[in-house]
């Protein structure tokens, strides 16, 4: 998919005491944080770049973190005033608060998403983008997070996942679900792949 345009907007680089943020996060509470560091750009660029940053309705992202992902979509051009962020962790939240004040930030469980975003989302989303560690949890969860998440999404619009397993996060032969999967992306630490899920 083509770049689009990239909208003028203040460079909000990775920051050391974002790392430092997320390492201690993660050494509380590995099971929920999921990833030692927060998402490379090249890994953070590969997901921006399969949401279409000039169709309508929200871009949801789960698990944002620190936010390096959230910095790649607005470089690929989507519009803050549309990013709805579904973070779980408060000291992420007022983070993501004050770097994307146009963009609504959520505190809440994205595992239980219809319920996190009943008041917040109107219309049907044009991307969600995931950075949840789903191959920590019971396939069942990841079963529901997909149900949850395509009946938010328009026709055909994308759920994005990250992963660092060899194995896809959400089963490539699930019933009305088409799956891809990127090329391994060599210059994250560690190494991962992005997987898209669309509604057949």
């Amino acid at each position: 998919m083509p770049l689009q345009s990239v909208a003028r907007v203040e460079k909000k680089p990775l920051r050391l005491d974002d790392e430092m943020q997320f390492i201690r996060t993660w050494l509380e509470k590995p099971i929920s944080t999921g990833a030692v560091m927060p998402s490379g750009k090249a890994l953070a660029r590969a997901m921006a770049s399969y949401v279409d940053a000039q169709s309508s309705g929200p871009v949801i992202e789960l698990g944002p973190g620190t936010g390096p992902v959230t910095e790649a979509l607005v470089e690929h051009g989507v519009d803050p005033a549309r990013l709805v962020l579904v973070e779980f962790n408060p000291d992420f939240c007022a983070l993501l608060r004050s770097r994307y004040p146009k963009a609504t930030v959520v505190q809440g469980d994205a595992y239980r998403l219809r319920r996190a975003l009943d008041t917040y989302v109107r219309e049907p989303a044009a991307a969600i983008v995931s950075s949840l560690p789903l191959v920590t949890k019971p396939l069942r969860t990841r079963l529901r997070l997909i149900a949850d998440a395509l009946s938010l999404l328009s026709p055909s619009a994308p759920f994005i996942q990250f992963t660092y397993a060899m194995v896809p996060p959400i089963p490539k032969a699930l019933s009305g679900i088409k799956a891809e999967a990127s090329e391994l992306i060599w210059l994250n630490l560690p190494p991962a792949r992005v997987w898209v899920y669309r509604s057949r």
